[in-house]
């Protein structure tokens, strides 16, 4: 196909979006091919295509929207109208895969989805992609993805969940959706979508090198070869560069065509009459045999990475002209005047006609009301409403349940002598487990095994594997699973073998679960209950793997809630709330279990049993933010802590009572996030001294939000002093406790507040 341009649209100082924009016109005004007789609805476009005439015009219409959209952006942008310039251009042959899936089937997308949200829109009536992607663009409050959040593309009613400028995050938790879609049959679970649905997830070759990617691709290809469905389309659309970072010729294909497990299919994203029947068979086969699929969509970027990226300042003239030339919409063209469904005043018609519907679009929702407070930015991304929450943790209607679990009356566990943190923990999930049937618990060992301590033991006998089972060894896919069965209505308890571990895949929570409420204006939620063995002073066993005291990359996120107990009936309480949490509110929640008491029984001395407690019975919970207060009345020292820090605290105590005569209040602040800073400052209110004891690390722990909350509560004043770790790693055996604090380091800071 020739491309009659004229010399001026090739000058290299134009604004290539204006260059874009006259390739179009003048590629139609000059247009010279031979006409066909027009087909009518149900004929084929073209001989040899699959796109019927309907088709082909419905795609048409969806991909002008997308550019008119763009060039839309690049104008309004410099007036500050508009406030997002990454456009779709160039990859509008998306709008195929739209087509061809449902409007039920969820998808995860790309940020050049524009083609695909527009014809998307057609699967229900009454539906304007144009005016909801203006009053995204415009960060209006009216926009009815993100109410004026984010520029992001997404629908409740079309199952699109809202992504920010995701590089490859996303694909963790589309996988986890399509295993969710499969395991709600196992469980018996009513899905809010059709059994037979797929999950669609699209990215760019640049980002299917990222790690991240690479996990999902992985997981994916390990469920496969178990001969467990996995109904995922990673729809790879493949414009050949990154920003400015070229992907080698011919890599997508040779990295993922013979990949075991990941059934490749490559389709023409340039051409809709050539690429409509290449993508149907991807989408056919994913949604018939149910195994991961990778769609290889190729495409091209033209108007640069986002209305910032001048690339004629690194690239040259020659290759800008030659991917402008391979623009999708002159193809598109081409297809619309050689088979006569549209003359050339017509097709320019349609052109300017949608320029001025995105236009007149964005005017309007320029004029809409915008975010204007704190109050209204923050409302979705912590919702908490007490009293439907403590109903709920406190619901105790499944005594039938309870019996069956337990094995009756006499093996209840509020029937038996008090135990340590460990078996409560795991009488809490066999409850919970009981109590809600869509819940699920899952990790690495947590199955036959137990979990490394044991924790989990009798789960998965008990509940069998389709609610306890084991994943791969990948922190990233579990916490994707994780947030694939909360999309489909489950209550996932995923296990995080260690807070070391975390670290490893910590964006599933900070940039993808705890934030999808936030981004989506509440419409969608993650629930989920995030158990992290955690925290140091764990014997014999070790490293800073084993023994990490970094709380802090849990507390910096925005909306979760982490609560971490330090004895055992404050641990069933504390899971309690958080499930009344992710059920009610659905909130995101990690739940920090201290190792080293999994197994304390004692409390001053070997043998006296004093860090054993009864199981609160199942209608007993916690509020979130309170605090669990020892020796209220004792004013002359108040000890902030938690975790280890309490037993701790506890000992030390005893000592600072002998020695300086002091009467020691002890307050576990239980939950770590939010911080109760009403709690903290009114019980600072009557201490004489105040001593923090943060098993953290000294820079950004808990300990300073501690002090914060005492110092906004006016109490900054009173003697106070800190104990807390070093900021260091820790290091292996007996060297751990070093840099750990200790009794001896909490009785040394009362010392030195009686000289003060």
């Amino acid at each position: 196909m020739s491309i009659p341009f004229t010399l001026s649209a090739r000058h290299k100082g134009f604004n290539r979006a204006e260059v874009v924009d006259q390739n179009f016109i003048e590629f139609v005004q000059l247009w010279q091919g031979e006409v066909r007789i027009a087909p009518r609805d149900g004929e084929t476009v073209l001989p040899g295509s699959s796109l019927d005439a309907r088709g082909f015009r419905e795609l048409l219409e969806s991909q002008l929207i997308s550019r008119h959209l763009d060039l839309m952006a690049r104008v309004l942008r410099v007036q500050n109208k508009v406030f997002y310039t990454i456009g779709s251009s160039g990859h509008e042959g998306n709008a195929m895969v739209a087509r061809l899936t449902r409007h039920t089937d969820p998808a995860f997308l790309h940020y050049r989805s524009g083609g695909f949200m527009a014809e998307r829109f057609r699967k229900i009536p009454g539906m304007d992609p144009v005016m909801d992607s203006a009053l995204s663009f415009a960060a209006s409050k009216d926009d009815p993805a993100s109410g004026g959040r984010h520029k992001v593309w997404g629908s409740k009613p079309l199952w699109v969940l809202p992504q920010t400028s995701t590089i490859a995050s996303h694909l963790p938790k589309a996988l986890g959706t399509a295993v969710a879609i499969e395991q709600a049959r196992r469980i018996g679970h009513t899905l809010p979508i059709p059994d037979d649905s797929i999950a669609i997830c699209s990215f760019g070759d640049a980002s299917s090198n990222h790690a991240t990617a690479q996990t999902a691709f992985n997981a994916a290809a390990w469920t496969a070869y178990q001969k467990l469905p996995a109904p995922v389309l990673f729809v790879c659309e493949d414009n050949g560069i990154g920003i400015s970072v070229k992907t080698p010729t011919g890599w997508v294909a040779a990295n993922y065509q013979h990949r075991a497990n990941l059934d490749y299919f490559f389709a023409d994203g340039l051409d809709l009459a050539e690429g409509y029947a290449q993508v149907q068979r991807a989408v056919e086969h994913c949604r018939m045999t149910r195994r991961p699929t990778f769609l290889h969509l190729k495409t091209t970027r033209v108007m640069g990475h986002a209305g910032t990226d001048f690339e004629i300042e690194w690239r040259s003239i020659e290759e800008l002209f030659a991917v402008e030339c391979s623009d999708p919409l002159l193809r598109s063209a081409g297809i619309a005047l050689e088979s006569g469904l549209y003359s050339k005043d017509a097709l320019l018609g349609l052109y300017e006609a949608t320029r001025k519907r995105c236009f007149a679009a964005a005017e309007d929702a320029d004029s809409r009301p915008r975010l204007t407070s704190l109050a209204d930015v923050m409302k979705p991304l912590a919702p908490y409403t007490p009293a439907a929450v403590k109903a709920e943790a406190e619901r105790a209607d499944y005594a039938d349940k309870r019996l069956a679990v337990f094995g009756g009356e006499a093996k209840l566990p509020e029937k038996l002598p008090p135990r340590h943190l460990a078996i409560q923990i795991g009488q809490a999930l066999h409850d919970l487990l009981a109590k809600y049937p869509e819940a699920l618990l899952f990790g690495e060992d947590v199955a036959q095994k137990g979990g490394v301590y044991t924790v989990t033991k009798g789960l998965n006998k008990t509940f069998k594997g389709s609610r306890v089972f084991n994943t791969l060894l990948d922190e990233t896919m579990i916490l994707g699973l994780a947030q694939g069965y909360a999309n489909m209505g489950m209550l996932p308890i995923p296990e995080i073998q260690y807070l070391a571990y975390f670290h490893n895949a910590c964006d599933q929570i900070r940039g993808e679960a705890a934030s999808l409420q936030f981004f989506s204006n509440g419409q969608y939620r993650n629930p989920m209950v995030m158990r992290v063995a955690s925290l140091g002073y764990q014997k014999g066993f070790g490293g800073h793997f084993h023994n990490d005291n970094s709380i802090t990359a849990l507390r910096d996120i925005p909306g979760l809630v982490v609560g971490c107990p330090s004895r055992g009936d404050d641990a069933a309480m504390m899971l309690r709330t958080l499930m009344a949490l992710a059920k009610v509110d659905g909130r995101v929640c990690a739940f920090l279990e201290p190792i080293a008491l999994y197994m304390t029984k004692d409390l001053y001395e070997a043998g006296d049993g004093q860090w054993q407690f009864d199981y609160p019975a199942p209608s007993q919970a916690m509020t979130l933010g309170e605090g669990r207060i020892y020796h209220e009345t004792a004013n002359d020292l108040v000890v902030f802590t938690f975790g280890n820090g309490v037993p701790m605290a506890l000992r030390a105590a005893r000592t600072i009572e002998k020695e300086l005569g002091w009467r020691v209040r002890v307050v576990d602040l239980r939950w770590l996030a939010p911080l109760n800073d009403a709690f903290i400052a009114a019980q600072a209110s009557s201490a004489k001294r105040i001593l923090v004891l943060d098993e953290g690390r000294k820079s950004a722990g808990v300990g300073e939000g501690v002090i914060t909350a005492i110092v906004e509560g006016g109490y900054g004043a009173k003697p106070l002093k800190r104990v807390v770790g070093a900021d260091t790693f820790t290091p292996l055996a007996g060297a751990a406790l070093l840099v750990l604090p200790g009794d001896a380091d909490v009785v040394a800071a009362a010392r030195e507040l009686a000289a003060g």
